[in-house]
């Protein structure tokens, strides 16, 4: 057997009666199939990132047990069919990891780290010293140099070469 985890998003205009029925045939269709049912956890009311069904909030309820691939696969299949369950999502369950509601604990503001603590530099202290800029050169008398290539007068797509005029090799000597 396998311990499995079911997020269930369920529909928030539903009785919680009706919620609390569609965790409880979730329960006896594991124990019925010979699994365990381990935690049933309800994380509550919450806004969605985006509307589902036309429905901005959304309840959510966390169940853990064991169970075979097969029971897995009914109990998604009895999810799917039923109207007040807007989504669902069932994972292998990680030992060790916690099933409490995520923001439960964000009231207690966590420590900061130690790079937080740090002060924020000044734009002088942002900014190069003279010596670690390295030095270019440029001269005055030379052409400068272009990444791009120059097509060759006759080749296709050149206009030039299209139109029977003729381009010097190098643009920058005279005739």
């Amino acid at each position: 057997m396998t311990t499995y985890e079911i997020l269930l998003l369920l529909d928030p205009e539903q009785a919680e009666a009706r919620q609390d029925d569609i965790v409880a045939r979730a329960r006896d269709l594991v124990e019925k199939n010979g699994g365990a049912w381990h935690s049933h956890d309800a994380w509550g009311r919450r806004r969605l990132a985006y509307p589902i069904a036309h429905k901005e909030e959304g309840v959510y309820h966390l169940v853990v047990f064991d169970a075979e691939a097969e029971t897995l696969d009914e109990m998604s299949r009895v999810l799917k069919i039923d109207d007040a369950v807007l989504r669902h999502l069932a994972t292998r369950h990680v030992a060790g990891s916690r099933t409490s509601a995520p923001r439960d604990d964000a009231a207690a503001p966590a420590a900061a780290p130690a790079e937080a603590a740090a002060p924020i530099p000044t734009p002088a202290e942002t900014v190069p010293a003279e010596a670690d800029v390295p030095e270019t050169t440029v001269s005055e008398d030379e052409e400068p140099e272009y990444a791009g290539t120059e097509e060759q007068p006759g080749e296709a797509g050149s206009a030039a070469g299209e139109a029977g005029v003729a381009r010097p090799e190098n643009p920058g000597e005279e005739e």
